[in-house]
């Protein structure tokens, strides 16, 4: 039986400033979330693919924890490996030191970059153009959120040519430590688009979906609730059926509309839950 191919491009990246790190991946391939991208925060992130390992997600993480570099863990994952001819990894490290590797027997184009911070592979590509793309992308969106960053360097890539075979699925993945839901998750973003003619448009249209639900307004930037502002608060709750105290009808129209990541009692209020409740 023929073994499945993961034949994509990804980029294993992070961000040591916001202590994020993180994989973004495309493929012709059903689900390619299932198997390249893994990350741990202040461990590293790494994208498994070609006739992909799974093993070398956990194995390489562990690693990693144990304080091997990225190209020592590369090394470490390919030399134990038999089937390493035929695989493709690229790995970033908790100090951002990165590593790319791409075995003899993948099948063209199939190729990588690293750099500082990041390391961007693919194979079976139109050609190395869709690898530069990536790097270059990611380098030129420094000091932009690392899953909005990750999300542009696929859509470079799939301009500059993508996988020759055409487009099927796509993913992202970047964690923070206790950065996640309610602040008790280390999983800041974990999209998939598993089977999709355009996977790239979809995966933007989900982040975005998930920067409206989950994204943070800096508090700076929030409304203080009262006089007019209140007034309409209150009358938009109650013509939604919400009533009662305001703070119990904000709290709870906000976990209905799914905001409560937005909400934090009821004397100020997020600009972006305003536009949402005005919209309603």
């Amino acid at each position: 039986m023929a073994r499945p191919v993961v034949a994509t491009f990804s980029i294993a990246a992070c961000d040591l400033e916001a202590a994020q790190w993180g994989v973004a991946t495309q493929s012709k391939f059903l689900a390619v979330g299932s198997v390249v991208p893994w990350a741990e925060p202040h461990v590293g992130a790494i994208a498994t693919q070609a006739y992909a390992n799974p093993r070398y997600g956990p194995g390489g993480l562990a690693l990693l924890r144990e304080g091997l570099s990225a190209q020592e863990a590369v090394d470490r994952l390919t030399a134990a490996d038999e089937g390493s001819a035929q695989r493709q990894l690229g790995i970033v490290d908790g100090e951002g030191r990165s590593a790319t590797f791409t075995g003899p027997e993948c099948m063209d184009w199939a190729g990588g970059i690293a750099g500082p911070c990041f390391a961007a592979q693919g194979n079976i590509l139109v050609g190395e153009e869709t690898v530069a793309a990536l790097a270059a992308a990611f380098e030129a969106t420094a000091g932009q959120p690392l899953a909005e960053r990750l999300v542009q360097c696929l859509a470079a890539a799939q301009a500059a040519g993508g996988d020759r075979r055409g487009q099927q699925s796509a993913a992202l993945l970047v964690v923070e430590r206790d950065g996640g839901y309610a602040n008790l998750s280390d999983t800041l973003v974990d999209l998939r688009v598993d089977d999709h003619a355009d996977p790239i448009t979809e995966l933007g249209r989900l982040y975005e979906a998930h920067r409206l639900l989950f994204g943070k307004t800096p508090r700076t930037d929030w409304l203080e609730l009262d006089g007019d502002l209140r007034a309409e608060v209150e009358e938009r709750l109650r013509g939604l059926g919400y009533d009662g105290e305001l703070e119990d009808a904000f709290t709870s129209w906000a976990g209905a509309a799914n905001l409560e990541e937005r909400v934090d009692g009821a004397t100020q209020i997020d600009p972006v839950v305003l536009a949402e409740l005005r919209a309603q």
